[in-house]
């Protein structure tokens, strides 16, 4: 066994580390130089955030209208930015140039809050982060089957529903994330993420065009102010689906659960939290423009009949092989989405299996295997290999189980963004500030918290009535799209 190794794989939450001299090649706290730039860090949240929830964004806005629609996006978006630059400071305690490194969220929850609400932390955040897995596990298989039922009705004709057991393609994205699942950690994923976030852009732009090109075609824009009308559904439905399409929107800015790991990766000077303000500025600016117009342009094209996966659930089409080309990046997007989200869990599992059994070989062990002639050798860990592909063929068997595509982006939306997207950094600031109890400012940083957990609520509401609906006409295991 290499003892660098042993330590090195202590990953997660108050991390162990080896003291170091050489400034060129190590942080002050030991590390790795850490070499993530603005841009990095950009392509790692618009690979997190502009993922399949877009697809629903169309969805969403036909069930709240024209009103509602562009303004809960707008909202969402402002809020999600607030809090996101409040948690960015929450990276360094103390100074924040040269305070202690909060590795993990939970790190910065430990350092500012302390108590039970560091074990909240970790229950929400990775329960959310696994959840994200099966999500998007079900997503890549909308869009594979997409593409085989374009192939079918080439040549059956576009009224041959030509329905495609999902089950196959679930197993095939899962065999695929089995392999990218053994980078070892968040700092080496950088490529996959910018070629992730290139086919969210491919697949979006897609969407767009082809939404402009129906509108154009209907000589009209569609839609309501109120959305979805009474009579097409009942009152009930009306209301469950609203609270839905709050959650799907919430999901589809949701990127706070991992804001703090991809901050980790940054290298400094400049500042961390300087660098992090300018991607989330980024970030959320383009994740905004992008979906006002693919949620609204498809809103337009489709009205009240917009589908739930824009691309993949019979709204467009023709032509077919743009199709195609949309759903394959969708599909390559989802690969590096699914190990951007779930790469904290990996690294906190593993840190606390390296924390109780220091001694096991199996768990600390790093073997160099040289994959091809003279390249950079590769660091196989047996525990690392085990976990993470037990975790993997985990979501995938969950996927297959329970595919409620819209259902499940809004309650995970629900799950995860009040308590990690608001709760906790606005929490951290009022400690960070000393802000005063029932001051002007914490009593506007309480309404926002409070605000932001009813909808919470009422979008996890809409959602497990919209699972439990389809739970009445499903068969595990039977998964045809």
């Amino acid at each position: 066994m290499v003892e660098n190794s042993k330590n090195t794989q202590e990953l997660g939450v108050s991390m162990d580390v080896l003291p170091r001299n050489r400034s060129d090649l190590f942080d002050e706290d030991g590390r790795v130089k850490r070499n993530g730039t603005v841009w990095t860090a950009s392509a790692h949240i618009i690979t997190a955030v502009i993922g399949s929830g877009v697809l629903s964004l169309a969805w969403a806005v036909a069930q709240i209208g024209w009103v509602g629609g562009p303004v809960v996006m707008i909202l969402f978006s402002l809020v999600t930015y607030y809090t996101s630059i409040l948690l960015c400071a929450c990276y360094r305690s103390g100074d924040r140039v040269s305070g202690k490194r909060n590795y993990t969220y939970m790190d910065a929850i430990h350092s500012n809050l302390g108590g039970i609400k560091v074990k909240l932390c970790g229950v929400v955040q990775y329960v959310n982060l696994f959840g994200t897995a099966i999500g998007y596990t079900i997503a890549s298989a909308i869009s594979m089957t997409a593409i085989q039922r374009t192939s079918c009705q080439q040549s059956n004709g576009d009224k041959d529903p030509c329905h495609v057991n999902g089950n196959p393609y679930m197993i095939a994205f899962g065999a695929i994330q089995i392999i990218f699942s053994q980078i070892p950690d968040f700092d080496q994923l950088w490529w996959l993420s910018i070629v992730a976030a290139l086919m969210s852009f491919g697949y979006s732009t897609i969407g767009l065009g082809l939404g402009i090109s129906r509108m154009v075609d209907n000589k009209e824009i569609k839609g309501t102010l109120t959305g979805v009308t009474i009579g097409t559904v009942t009152p009930t439905e009306k209301v469950w689906r609203t609270f839905q399409s709050l959650g799907n929107i919430a999901f589809a800015y949701s990127y706070s659960m991992i804001l703090i790991e991809i901050q980790d990766t940054l290298k400094a000077p400049p500042a961390e939290e300087k660098t992090m303000r300018k991607a989330t500025l980024i970030s959320v600016a383009v994740t905004t423009l992008f979906y006002m117009l693919c949620g609204c342009v498809g809103y337009a094209a489709f009205g009240d009949s917009a589908p739930g996966n824009l691309l993949a659930a019979g709204g467009f089409r023709n032509p077919y092989w743009l199709l195609d080309i949309a759903n394959l990046a969708i599909v390559i997007h989802l690969v590096g989405a699914y190990q951007v989200y779930c790469q904290p869990l990996f690294a906190f599992v593993e840190k606390e299996a390296s924390k109780r059994y220091p001694e096991s070989k199996f768990i600390t062990k790093e073997t160099k295997i040289h994959i091809f002639p003279g390249s950079k050798p590769f660091n196989l860990n047996l525990f690392r290999l085990v976990w993470r592909t037990v975790f993997v063929v985990t979501t995938t068997l969950i996927s297959m189980i329970m595919p409620f595509f819209n259902d499940v982006l809004g309650l995970l939306g629900a799950i995860g963004f009040w308590p990690l997207t608001v709760y906790f950094p606005v929490e951290m600031y009022i400690v960070q500030k000393n802000v005063p109890r029932w001051s002007t400012r914490w009593v506007c940083l309480q309404v926002l918290s409070l605000a932001c957990l009813v909808v919470s609520v009422a979008a996890a509401a809409g959602s497990i009535v919209g699972i439990v609906t389809d739970l009445k006409s499903y068969k595990p295991f039977k998964t045809d799209f």
